[in-house]
């Protein structure tokens, strides 16, 4: 099965390490807020339940997570309808094709903070379409082995065998096994919340679960400077306040070295 591509690595990795505290807060507080438009109670609301899991893995206070539910519910009677999804599209440096995620309350502030981030860094911001054909919006879960009573905490790698098995109960179309030990299973839009239901009832440690824009081809950079530049942009379109999620079909070859 394809591999993810190696910009999902960076950014997995850097996620939390590089980004501001204060950002973060306030990125995932606006997923719970639009999230709890549809409720405001996680039993009733898988959106949100899983804008709460984020939360909570990012160590965002509790105090924080309940105003954002009361804002996207109504409780607090300030406007979460402000906040609106919106997605760019284009292209950083050496083709490679990069999708933007936002939720904003001004429209003209984000679009021209990520035009600028494309211009400044080698990209071309394009038309709504012009590159997400190139992904598919998929679910994604991330599961460890489950951990052996007989070895306390521990937790041993993926039994490739069982995992198969158990997939075969499951709305899942394929998975991807990683270097720290753990899986990348993926399926439908749809079956997000049937899979890792489903992962963690076979006995599974579920760790982190999203829906995703899966590049359905890789552009492979051979040069440093081409790469370089492409991962600024990318870090760059990060650390944008209003941006939720980037999604990129980026491959660095194997012998690429970048300082």
């Amino acid at each position: 099965m394809a591999g993810h591509s190696k910009w999902a690595q960076i950014k997995r990795t850097k996620a939390v390490v590089d980004a501001k505290r204060g950002a973060v807060f306030t990125r995932i507080g606006r997923e719970i807020t639009v999230a709890a438009r549809a409720g405001g109670d996680p039993a009733g609301n898988f959106q949100l339940r899983t804008a709460i899991a984020k939360a909570k893995a990012a160590g965002v206070p509790a105090a924080n997570i309940e105003r954002a539910i009361a804002k996207g519910s109504g409780q607090a009677g300030d406007g979460a309808n402000a906040l609106e999804t919106i997605r760019y599209e284009g292209y950083a440096a050496g083709g490679v094709a990069v999708l933007v995620h936002a939720l904003t309350d001004n429209r003209n502030r984000t679009a021209a903070d990520v035009r600028l981030a494309f211009s400044k860094n080698g990209g071309n911001l394009g038309e709504s379409g012009c590159v997400s054909y190139l992904f598919s919006h998929r679910s994604e879960v991330r599961i460890a082995a489950p951990v052996a009573e007989s070895e306390g905490s521990s937790q041993g790698p993926i039994d490739e065998e069982a995992l198969l098995e158990d997939l075969l109960n499951l709305d899942a179309d394929g998975y991807e096994l990683s270097d720290d030990g753990t899986a990348l299973v993926h399926g439908s839009f749809e079956a997000l919340e049937a899979l890792q239901n489903g992962l963690r009832k076979q006995g599974w440690s579920v760790q982190e679960w999203e829906h995703c824009w899966h590049p359905l081809t890789q552009v492979t950079l051979q040069d440093s400077d081409t790469a370089r530049q492409c991962l600024k942009l990318l870090e760059v379109l990060e650390d944008l306040d209003d941006v939720s999620s980037i999604s990129a079909n980026l491959e660095l070859a194997p012998d690429l070295e970048i300082d």
